[in-house]
């Protein structure tokens, strides 16, 4: 049975999707994306493809990295700004033959090209704002290439509906304005428009998987006209989140970009989403996501963090995620307006009549203007009833104060626009009535499309732009207002009016623009009263502080202009991708589960056949074995070691050429007692604080530290704070104290770390402990104890009894490994063990390390051992190897006698 999900876009890949129906079925056959053979997955550089899910079983699975298929037309960079419509006007033409085209000037993807470099060629992939019909799609495609190098995306009317209309507006959309949806039964796609969100519908799987195909519709036109090797992709907003795990699976090198124009919203609202994860990760599928603000940004890692368990980093004042590896760029970069453009608008010849009509029109009158969107983000309405409550609380005004609201109109209609329409309506009527007279209404509502002359005059003659939006991605209106009430330079308009320019801004603090605007005066619009004084401050304060507001406000926008914005993410792509093609990558994952690990070029997975010819050529061996997440699995309740386990153990123990350690962070009485069935093998507990050779020996203290006193100073404090966050507690060792937060709440119990680091670090300054923290948890342990230092150790100990090691292998998987196979990286130029002896440092999982080698998971650790210990000699030890696992259980590991903790110590 099809999969309702379709999380594995490859499905999607061939074609597989029922949910469109007949309709969308033939628009497939007919745009040539479905019915046809699947595109091979590609490389573009040397690296290993893994699990080439999806693949049918007749094709041979694609193991060899390959060239790009897809020809460049043009050399050099590129760059491919990916949006849901292109900067493009398409209009009928008269008479019915054919389709003319224009530039959208007012179009931010078209202004940003200002701030790409000249050498830099710029692509448009996106959707056309016109019906274009079937027969006409490949003619008007050539057309917009051929003259505006511009890519167009035809998406089956069914498609579109339901990508659009259905998730893109009613799920997405309200959900990132902070709506939260509700479990009634879903409304119709039908009925939905761009303004009225519907939040009030269950999640709708069919227009999920309608988003999915939509954005593989994007996919395809990209990978029409993309050079891989030198193309960078800029991807843009909310509807085309997907996109990014389509070009990373293809292209594993690809320089992607993505830029979210509306908000994120906080992780208590975005995991209500039921495709919560898979956003994510196609979105850290990304070299570099921008946002408007910090709080977006915020958001996204705080969901990041709590959802997939990813902590961002701060380095010189860059934000990043690591990723598998790949450092994914956090961007924080308001956009600016188009400087040129405003400024040619306020140079046009009927301009300035406008503008006088408006000032006779307004004649003694302070103008109040609102310019917004008709939707029900934009707190229109707050805006009335704050300006009523102001005519009320402050009667000077009566007469004197008009607020003129621009409300543009929206294209589709919907439940909760006509209610917020009504409601508009209903108080502008009774704010005139109320305070009106002959000659005077204090509430001029426009609610017709306004061309940008005319916004411009309006801008000119208001003494104070009033924005209250509930919720807003960025808002240009308070940046346009500070640009109109600069005026153009005197020399270019000799009518221009002369003198002190001033302006002053009232601003809800949820739009994005808001954090940039640092002499507007910020307002909670739901605080109509707040709000309603805000009004009569900015109108009623003195010249003098309005102009210096101005002057402050009109630096910061001319100076972060739309080209500054683009240019500034542009570089930071650069650098974000700066080490591409050094890193060996490797595709994994089903779905959206797929993501590229990039990894050092000499790291690669353990050969099984090279690592037992070695081991069967030497002659003294030194095998150095982690315990969990190695010989048993991380999430395995049950963490007692298997049989196999055991019977691979002493199988390696019963070679005469082998000494055989397990290094854990355990406690010793517990790694004692499970292995107890291996009179052979050597424990080294407590990350090498606790040692012993064999079963039958005693156990050896390795570190110089004797008293513990610090140990009741540091328990008290990690008690204050296991009693503050719930789900936390501390695991008392011989040597250490370890306080685990995985089962907190992961903000707070990560907040809760970092403070107990600082806390401990100032308590136990003067202490020979140190306090590191790992992955949930935070460990105070004494000076010198770590996997490392036992590891080098049990080297020079084999070394001084006559038994220099040849073979060195060395497994685990966790921070505290990662030590030990630094420490044996250069043993041989220090040497430690035999020249040319081969070093097996291997990590368990495809991921970062220090390790050269790699082995996938516990299962293929446990069937590297087992084929070695096949490979083993079964005779038992003998001779000198018994004499030297004999001396060395009478020495510690430092070459003196061994010291018990409770004994007085003179050092190694």
């Amino acid at each position: 049975m099809m999969s309702r999900s379709y999380t594995n876009l490859l499905d999607l890949a061939e074609g597989n999707f029922a949910a469109l129906g007949p309709a969308g079925g033939g628009a497939r056959r007919r745009s040539g994306s479905f019915g046809m053979k699947r595109m091979s997955r590609v490389m573009t550089v040397p690296g290993t493809l893994s699990e080439l899910d999806g693949e049918d079983e007749s094709e041979p699975a694609a193991t060899n990295s390959v060239a790009s298929d897809v020809p460049s037309s043009v050399s050099g960079e590129r760059l491919l700004v990916v949006s849901n419509q292109l900067p493009i006007v398409a209009r009928r033409r008269p008479d019915g033959r054919g389709w003319s085209f224009s530039w959208d000037d007012d179009s931010l993807l078209l202004q940003l090209r200002d701030g790409i470099p000249d050498e830099m060629e710029v692509l448009f992939v996106g959707g056309v704002r016109a019906d274009i019909p079937l027969a006409e799609q490949d003619e008007v495609s050539q057309a917009l290439y051929d003259r505006f190098r511009c890519v167009g995306v035809f998406l089956p009317e069914s498609l579109h509906d339901r990508f659009y209309h259905s998730f893109c507006k009613r799920q997405l959309w309200p959900l990132f304005h902070y709506m939260l949806p509700f479990a009634s039964t879903p409304t119709s796609s039908s009925s939905s428009s761009s303004a009225s969100p519907a939040g009030n519908g269950r999640f709708d799987r069919g227009s999920w998987e309608a988003y999915v195909l939509a954005n593989k519709f994007f996919f395809e036109k990209v990978v029409e006209v993309i050079n891989p090797e030198d193309d960078y992709v800029w991807v843009h907003d909310y509807h085309l989140m997907a996109l990014p795990t389509f070009l990373r699976r293809r292209f594993n090198r690809l320089r992607i970009g993505f830029f979210l124009h509306s908000p994120f919203p906080s992780s208590e609202i975005y995991r209500t989403l039921p495709v919560r994860e898979e956003i994510l990760k196609a979105l850290l599928n990304c070299d570099l996501i921008g946002f408007h603000t910090f709080d977006y940004a915020r958001h996204f890692l705080s969901c990041c963090s709590r959802m997939l368990g990813i902590e961002y980093q701060s380095k010189r004042g860059y934000i990043g995620l690591e990723y598998f590896g790949r450092t994914v760029g956090i961007k924080i970069m308001p956009v600016g307006v188009h400087m040129d453009q405003l400024q040619s608008v306020l140079c046009l010849p009927d301009r300035q009549w406008r503008v006088s009509e408006l000032q006779q029109q307004f004649e003694g009158k302070t103008v109040l203007l609102g310019m917004d969107d008709m939707d029900i983000f934009k707190g229109i309405n707050l805006k009335l009833l704050a300006f009523e409550n102001m005519l009320r609380t402050h009667p000077k005004w009566q007469g004197r104060a008009v607020l003129v609201q621009i409300a543009k109109p929206v294209r589709g209609k919907g439940k909760d626009l006509e209610a917020i329409e009504a409601e508009i309506r209903e108080s502008y009527n009774r704010i005139n009535e109320e305070f009106g007279r002959s000659g005077y209404s204090p509430v001029v509502f426009i609610d017709r499309d306004v061309s940008s002359v005319e916004k411009s005059a309006y801008y000119t003659i208001a003494e104070c732009v009033v924005v209250t939006a509930v919720r807003d991605g960025m808002n240009l209106t308070p940046y346009e207002y500070i640009v109109c009430r600069q005026g153009i330079p005197r020399s270019e308009s000799s009518s221009e009016v002369t003198g002190p320019k001033k302006s002053m801004l009232v601003v809800s603090e949820f739009i994005g623009c808001s954090p940039s605007l640092s002499g507007a005066i910020r307002v909670n619009p739901w605080n109509v009263e707040a709000t309603a004084e805000a009004m009569n401050e900015a109108i009623s304060m003195s010249d003098q502080e309005k102009q210096l507001r101005h002057e402050k406000h009109y630096r910061y926008v001319s100076t972060h202009d739309v080209a500054y914005w683009s240019k500034s993410f542009i570089q930071d792509l650069e650098r974000a991708c700066k080490d591409h093609f050094r890193r060996t990558c490797w595709g994994i994952g089903l779905g959206f589960g797929f993501r590229v690990v990039a990894l050092d070029p000499h790291f690669t997975k353990l050969n099984m056949d090279s690592i037992v010819m070695a081991y069967e050529r030497s002659e003294s061996r030194a095998i150095l074995l982690d315990y969990d997440g190695t010989l048993v699995p991380q999430t395995s309740i049950n963490k007692t070691p298997s049989a196999e386990v055991l019977r691979i153990i002493n199988a390696l123990c019963s070679d005469k050429r082998n000494i055989v350690f397990l290094v854990s962070g355990r406690g010793r009485d517990k790694l004692g007692e499970w292995f107890s069935s291996c009179p052979k093998l050597g424990i080294a507990s407590e990350h090498g604080y606790f040692l012993r050779w064999s079963r039958d020996e005693e156990w050896q203290t390795c570190a110089q530290a004797s008293d513990f006193g610090w140990m009741e100073m540091a328990e008290p404090v990690m008690n204050l704070y296991t009693e503050s966050t719930d789900g936390s507690y501390i695991e008392t060792k011989e040597s250490a104290l370890v306080w685990h937060h995985q089962d907190a709440d992961s903000g707070f119990g990560s907040s809760q770390a970092k403070e107990m680091l600082d806390h401990l670090e100032s308590v136990l300054a003067n202490e020979p402990v140190s306090v590191k923290s790992g992955q949930f948890i935070v460990e105070v342990k004494p000076q010198g104890v770590s996997k490392g230092v036992i590891a080098e150790k049990i080297l020079v100990s084999m070394k001084e009894r006559g038994k220099q090691a040849d073979f060195v292998l060395c497994i685990g998987d966790d921070r505290s490994d990662e030590d030990m196979f630094e420490s044996i990286a250069d043993i041989i130029k220090r040497g430690m063990v035999a020249p040319k002896t081969p070093l097996f440092a291997c990590t368990v999982g495809q991921k970062p390390s220090k390790a050269k080698f790699y082995l996938d998971d516990t299962f293929e650790v446990a069937t590297m051992l087992s084929a070695l210990a096949d490979a083993t000699d079964p005779e038992p030890m003998t001779g000198s190897a018994d004499e030297l696992v004999t001396s060395m259980s009478s020495f510690d590991i430092g070459g003196e006698q061994s010291q018990s903790r409770d004994r007085p110590f003179d050092g190694l």
